[in-house]
């Protein structure tokens, strides 16, 4: 079994799709925690409802709404997980059918993944429906790109099995760094760089986690035009530049000071 945690504020819509995805996976012997940062009840009524259409086990770990928390949902979610490699994504990204598999293929001892994402328009992200995800043809490349989405070679990610993926894999510019919406590493080492900073506010609090798993020697491997996820379009009135000031001074001391192990998060109390 894997676990795959996703975090979620407030994009019941969105979630419902996301979870159509994770429906029509190759693989069906994995547990989804839901990682959900203070949505109001309108999320709740979308989790019990499909509780009803989806074979896998679904949790749903919630804590109240007090502003940007999602490091410390993120841990309780951890703690709830009941299998040894974990695969993280958000609930407003679809996986292609082929996501929990590509984890579980390309995972290496002392490694995490690093994946991508497609971002999809507003127009776009909205036409997409459960048919379209359990016919996959909003992973379609020429669907896509006929029905709003930009070119670009970034699109690559829709269409590259086998040998291409894995050259584009190797020598995208991209750096392996841990990406929230797309990643996935080993529960030990996890818990041994002492999961997510709760310090932390929205803005580069996945690359700090990332960084402490680096420098533990747990290195990263991409997996950006293997693992393929799509990206539905919202707002981000959450962003405040002094959080991100806050983020950026606590990465630049936890460097220059070799910081692995966070005293912020696993072992501390979570509220």
């Amino acid at each position: 079994m894997v676990s795959v945690v996703l975090s979620t504020y407030n994009q019941p819509r969105w979630l419902r799709l996301v979870l159509w995805g994770y429906k029509y996976q190759t693989i069906r012997d994995f547990e989804l925690i839901i990682a959900d940062d203070g949505s109001d009840g309108r999320t709740r009524e979308v989790i019990e409802n499909m509780k009803q259409k989806l074979a896998f086990p679904l949790k749903h770990v919630y804590q109240e709404d007090r502003g940007f928390r999602k490091c410390t949902i993120l841990n309780k979610a951890i703690l709830e997980s009941r299998s040894d490699y974990l695969i993280f994504s958000d609930g407003d990204i679809i996986p292609r059918r082929d996501f929990i598999e590509v984890h579980l293929r390309m995972r290496r001892p002392q490694r995490f993944l690093s994946g991508g994402t497609v971002r999809l328009p507003a127009a776009l992200s909205h036409r997409i429906r459960e048919q379209e995800i359990a016919h996959g043809h909003c992973f379609d490349r020429k669907w896509l790109e006929q029905n709003g989405l930009g070119l670009s070679f970034r699109n690559n990610k829709l269409n590259s099995p086998g040998l291409k993926g894995r050259l584009l894999n190797r020598f995208t510019p991209a750096g392996a760094t841990w990406n929230g919406g797309n990643s996935s590493a080993w529960k030990k080492d996890i818990i041994d760089v002492r999961g997510f900073d709760e310090r932390l506010r929205y803005g580069g609090e996945d690359r700090e986690f990332g960084e402490r798993m680096e420098r533990l020697g747990i290195k990263g491997l991409q997996v950006r035009y293997s693992a393929v996820t799509l990206h539905l379009d919202h707002s981000r009135d959450y962003t405040h530049v002094p959080d991100l000031k806050f983020n950026k001074n606590v990465r630049k001391e936890n460097r220059k000071n070799g910081i692995t192990r966070t005293g912020y998060g696993l072992t501390t109390k979570n509220p």
